[in-house]
């Protein structure tokens, strides 16, 4: 097997930053797409099974008593019932979706994207700064926007077949380039 390594260079607003990434690289992107999938499969799952979730109790308390600067956001969201109708769907099938998604590489970025958007959210319901703004959520949400930048679902997933699936004898990306930012 030989080594090789692949350099990244992006520069956004004048400053540059560049690096290599080793072969091997490939292996923990699969992994990272995998274990956030898997986590999250099974939170849909554990809520979609656990006999009626309802997220109102933890949005008008939990925030509030470890004091989120959104707090009063919060309590707004589960003080407005056809948001929580919303939510009490939203989340568990929507974190079932996004494992499932991730899992088999399907959709990759568009998950990642809400897995992170959830992320945010979880970070500041969860709100706890005595050890400092990083904690386990904003770390996985971090993980999401990696298994996105880096297209987690072309390696060993459906993405790479969808991406190159023709339509009028062109590939679909290259027919509708917009589908690069759900698929990859």
């Amino acid at each position: 097997m030989s080594v090789r390594e692949v350099e990244l260079r992006s520069t956004i607003a004048g400053f540059t930053a560049a690096g290599k990434l080793h072969t091997l690289s490939v292996w923990f992107i699969l992994a990272l797409r995998l274990m956030m999938g898997l986590a999250f499969l099974q939170a849909g799952l554990g809520k979609l099974t656990g006999g009626g979730f309802d997220a109102a109790g933890y949005l008008q308390n939990a925030p509030s008593a470890n004091g989120s600067p959104l707090a009063d956001l919060f309590v707004s969201m589960a003080q407005t019932p056809w948001f929580m109708d919303f939510v009490n769907v939203a989340v568990p099938w929507g974190q079932l979706l996004i494992g499932l998604g991730l899992l088999v590489g399907c959709l990759t970025r568009l998950a990642a994207f809400f897995g992170g958007f959830m992320m945010v959210l979880f970070y500041f319901g969860n709100w706890d700064i005595a050890h400092g703004y990083i904690n386990g959520d904003f770390a996985y949400m971090l993980v999401f926007l990696s298994v996105a930048a880096f297209g987690a679902g072309r390696i060993l997933g459906l993405d790479q077949y969808i991406e190159r699936y023709e339509i009028g004898g062109q590939p679909l990306v290259e027919r509708y380039p917009w589908t690069r930012y759900l698929l990859g």
